[in-house]
């Protein structure tokens, strides 16, 4: 495995688990413009094609190597931006202005693509032939009715997996987001937890019983004292979702899959970049009972601050990891999901 050393105990990977399916973004993102995005160190450029349907290019075209997202889309194919080449969705060059003939290796890599739930979803196989072994993960909180969401993205100056290390770590919600879904930091670091691991799938599940409701609860739901609280974070190759939520204290079983109460349906998208840097899309849903639009947004707004915050804890971890380099760090309780995660990270780029 290539690396590069500027981390702690864990070093930084330029190698990813392929044959698996990545989030390249949203839906909504792709409308009458070319998009460019780098994705496990490829620059990849995405249009929607004549028919409304995603295609992704390697961007770059097979003449002079100008980078095509510079070019223009034009009737649902990419011009470049140099000497005018014309390529469709398939990668295949169909236009040189006054030349007739066109040259058989006049042509650049396509992407399997996938357009889902407002998701799209990118196919990176192990050699260029591979072809998906599986359908992309659904996810139904993007057009369940009780649900309403919002979504966004971020880029980061840091490493994909701490970023997974801060979402399979909820217990950093009682110093970091002490304004929004935090609540009490003891009452975090001592919820019940557990982790499960099955076949590519880490689940973690943390309860904190009879607890405060922290004031993004409070805004968002009419309980009349104190909550019983839990957190659900799953964590697949493609993505993670966390469950997080509450109920009055003692008014449901907890681990009903059914409870009622205030739901918070997160969806994380968490795709490289470069080995130092990364993007990050999300969603939130939540189900409001009243003044649904106002509460969703209240819900929303208040779910990019705290990630406004993660996002300057982890940027300045990492600088702070480049600047000691290969200093050891210890292990708490807290940390036995993300330590799960980077386990199977590590054995799907074995595998």
């Amino acid at each position: 495995m290539s690396i590069i050393e500027t981390s702690t105990n864990t070093l930084v990977s330029t190698e990813y688990p392929l044959d698996q399916w990545y989030v390249a973004g949203f839906g909504s993102e792709l409308t009458t413009q070319l998009l460019a995005r780098t994705l496990l160190g490829q620059p990849i450029v995405f249009f929607r094609d004549e028919t409304g349907n995603i295609a992704a290019l390697e961007d770059k075209c097979c003449h002079r190597m100008l980078p095509l997202s510079d070019g223009l889309l034009e009737a649902g194919k990419v011009r470049c931006g140099y000497h005018g080449l014309l390529f469709n969705s398939h990668g295949k060059c169909v236009q040189i202005p006054g030349q007739d003939k066109i040259p058989s290796k006049a042509c650049v890599k396509t992407y399997e693509v996938c357009e889902q739930d407002n998701i799209i979803w990118i196919w990176f196989g192990k050699d260029t032939t591979s072809k998906p072994t599986t359908l992309p993960p659904q996810y139904i909180f993007h057009s369940t009715p009780e649900f309403l969401y919002d979504m966004g993205k971020y880029h980061y100056k840091a490493p994909w997996q701490l970023i997974h290390d801060n979402l399979m770590d909820l217990s950093h919600l009682g110093y970091v987001h002490l304004k929004t879904i935090g609540g009490d930091a003891n009452t975090h670091m001592n919820a019940k937890m557990r982790v499960d691991v099955e076949d590519n799938k880490v689940k973690v599940v943390r309860h904190m019983l009879d607890s405060t409701p922290p004031p993004t609860y409070k805004a968002a739901w009419p309980f009349k004292g104190n909550i019983d609280r839990w957190q659900e974070i799953e964590f697949m190759m493609s993505h993670i979702r966390i469950w997080t939520g509450a109920i009055d204290a003692n008014s449901d079983d907890i681990n009903n899959n059914d409870r009622q109460g205030f739901h918070m349906r997160g969806f994380h998208g968490v795709t490289p970049e470069t080995a130092t840097t990364c993007h990050y899309f999300w969603s939130m849903a939540t189900n409001p009972v009243h003044d649904k639009e106002n509460i969703k947004t209240k819900v929303v707004d208040q779910t990019r601050l705290t990630f406004d915050e993660d996002k300057g804890v982890i940027e300045s971890q990492f600088i702070n990891m480049t600047r000691f380099g290969h200093q050891p760090v210890i292990d708490i309780h807290i940390d036995t999901g993300a330590n799960q995660a980077r386990r199977l990270v590590k054995r799907l780029c074995d595998y």
